[in-house]
């Protein structure tokens, strides 16, 4: 069975280094990847600050939050 994995973001310089490092590099035979821009997606805002998601990027596994260097703080999309 695969994990869920969502990868928060919000398309900065950092977060596409970090994706492109990172995440594309996830097995999908064992993780299914979703890919969300919090700048574009701002409806899902709540659903990543539920998660415990502070700032971008960060990758969400299962209910474990993985902050990933430092982009943006959430809190600067509201």
């Amino acid at each position: 069975m695969k994990s869920k994995a969502t990868w928060f973001h919000g398309g900065c310089d950092v977060c596409t280094t970090a994706e492109h490092d990172l995440v594309d590099g996830l097995d999908k035979t064992r993780f299914d990847i979703e890919k969300v821009n919090l700048v574009t997606h701002r409806a899902r805002l709540g659903e990543a600050e539920k998660a415990g998601i502070k700032t971008l990027p960060a990758l969400l596994i299962g209910s474990q939050v993985f902050h990933v260097n430092h982009g943006a703080d959430l809190s600067d999309l509201k």
